[in-house]
């Protein structure tokens, strides 16, 4: 019975033993099964994400690395721009008396992200047409435009909306209400420039530019005055008094920037100079068909709302236009041939046809002098010099007071006006077509700033530029230092030190008194011009 009960045991012993063994191989088979489904779930999980996010759209991942990367407040020296390349050079920016200052050649002007808006809306038409996208991001046809505030140029920032757009004199301040689907949801952004065409000029303020959120616009300012045409916003003040920078940094940038309008835009000026109305008001109304508005003088209360803003004048360089950049590709002779229509000269003067049409007149000179720096000192007797060299001389001294409408038709008479280098010879743009601008060149190597500023101007709008270089002994510098001082015998040296040295000697101190003699011949070439 014993060794029964022991056979009994190890039978089942060795049943239980198999039993386990089964157990554990089924649970190692359906191990193996679990981890090659999750292994393969795994790896359709990945190709799944994988294919949607290169068939996705980005449009979500754009946003979001944009909400991070783009800061809330932009200062001028932050460049926001419609195109993702900078500029690669700079300009000088330099005002009239900078010897730094570079005249350029058009040709090698390249564009500075700056397509007239008529382009550059149709390079991104272009580009939704090709792509359904621009820059990456989605942009749906007839959405209003998000506020373009430029701060990439090196001479002029401006910002331009177009949609529900706030202005509030009161603190220099331009709000930007996004419509719908152009709420991008963020805080907001907010720009700070000078709303004219020296952007590193201190005398210029600030306008403010903000663009609101959804939940910022429920709470902006209601509307005083809806107005159906666009404003520019821009400053009259700044470097203003001297007619060269009259034109040069706000009359010639807002023909640039509103000319295009064909009259049917609003200005709102900040810091109004009354004088600079009164004297450009012929131009300031052919510009602008509406009420010329002082900015600064609109209470707290008042709230301006037009469909589009645009803050800022658009510059390309010193006196002077880059047809590639401007609107309807406006050129210097454009402009010449406009303030001639806007003064009521005729547009088609020639000096050429006059000549001919009056045979035997003595071709008329307007003779300039300056009144405080770089005068001729012995004007009457270059006055008596000209009139014998064979022409008939019309004596002037230019005034900020001066009355253009009729100052215009006198130098309209003329066929040469002549000066030495300053800012009378700006009164360039009322001459016909081959009149001669005869510029008189300082001592102290003048000759580019001259060239800069005036010759090649004249030249782009046909007019025939003529540089008399006074010698060393013509200039009042030689009496005072005499012929050794480096500031006559080495002028190159004293640029050397700075421009503030060449501005002190060769632009404040000096003088000029003209060997008539030596000039003399420089008056039959201009005759012989004229009788050509």
């Amino acid at each position: 019975m014993a060794i029964e009960s022991k056979t009994a045991a190890a039978a089942a012993s060795s049943t239980t033993e198999a039993a386990v063994k089964g157990v554990a191989k089924t649970l190692a088979q359906h191990h193996r099964a679990v981890v090659g489904f999750l292994f393969g779930f795994f790896l359709l999980l990945l190709l799944y994400t994988t294919l949607s996010g290169q068939l996705g759209s980005e449009d979500a991942i754009v946003r979001a690395v944009t909400q991070q990367s783009t800061p809330d407040v932009h200062n001028d020296q932050e460049a926001r721009t419609t195109s993702s390349t900078s500029p690669t050079s700079t300009s000088s920016n330099a005002t009239q008396d900078n010897l730094d200052g570079k005249y350029p050649k058009q040709s090698s002007q390249p564009p500075v992200n700056d397509a007239s808006d008529k382009m550059e809306e149709e390079l991104i038409q272009r580009d939704i047409d090709q792509n359904g996208t621009t820059n990456g991001t989605n942009v749906k046809l007839g959405a209003p435009r998000k506020p373009i505030c430029d701060l990439s140029d090196p001479r002029y920032d401006i910002c331009d909306m177009s949609g529900d757009v706030r202005t509030m004199g009161a603190n220099r301040t331009v709000l930007y209400l996004p419509h719908g689907d152009d709420d991008d949801n963020d805080g907001g952004h907010e720009w700070s420039i000078r709303d004219q065409s020296r952007k590193y000029l201190e005398y210029i303020n600030k306008v403010t530019v903000r663009s609101l959120n959804a939940s910022a616009s429920m709470s902006a300012p209601a509307c005083t005055s809806h107005h159906a045409v666009p404003a520019i916003v821009f400053a009259m003040n700044g470097l203003t008094g001297n007619p060269w920078h009259d034109f040069s940094d706000v009359l010639i940038p807002l023909f640039i920037t509103a000319r295009a309008f064909d009259g049917e835009v609003q200005f709102l000026v900040s810091d109004l100079q009354p004088w600079f109305v009164h004297k450009y008001g012929r131009i300031l109304t052919n510009l602008s068909r509406h009420d010329v508005v002082d900015f600064n003088r609109d209470d707290g209360g008042v709230v301006r709302c037009y469909p589009r803003v645009i803050v800022g004048l658009r510059s390309h360089r010193d006196l002077g236009i880059d047809p590639a950049r401007s609107p309807r590709n406006y050129t210097m002779l454009d402009f010449r041939h406009y303030i001639r229509e806007v003064y009521s000269l005729p547009v088609s003067g020639d000096v050429d046809t006059r000549m001919r049409e009056q045979h035997g007149r003595r071709p008329r000179a307007m003779l300039i002098n300056r009144g405080r720096t770089r005068k001729f000192v012995n004007f009457p007797e270059i006055a008596a010099a000209v009139e014998a060299a064979g022409f008939e001389v019309v004596t002037a001294e230019p005034s900020r007071d001066l009355a253009v409408e009729e100052f215009s038709r006198v130098v309209d008479s003329c066929d040469v006006l002549m000066g030495a280098h300053g800012a009378g010879l700006t009164n360039f743009f009322f001459l016909r077509t081959n009149a001669v601008m005869l510029q008189v060149v300082p001592w102290g190597h003048m000759e580019h700033p001259s060239m800069a500023f005036y010759g090649g101007p004249a030249r782009e709008m046909r007019l025939r530029d003529v540089e008399y270089s006074i010698a060393a002994e013509e200039s009042t510098l030689y009496e005072k230092y005499g012929k050794d001082h480096p500031v006559v015998r080495d002028p190159e040296s004293i640029h050397r030190q700075g421009w503030q040295f060449g501005m002190r000697y060769y632009w404040l101190e000096q003088d000029i008194r003209l060997n008539v003699t030596r000039f003399a011949p420089t008056l039959q070439q201009v005759l012989q011009m004229l009788s050509a």
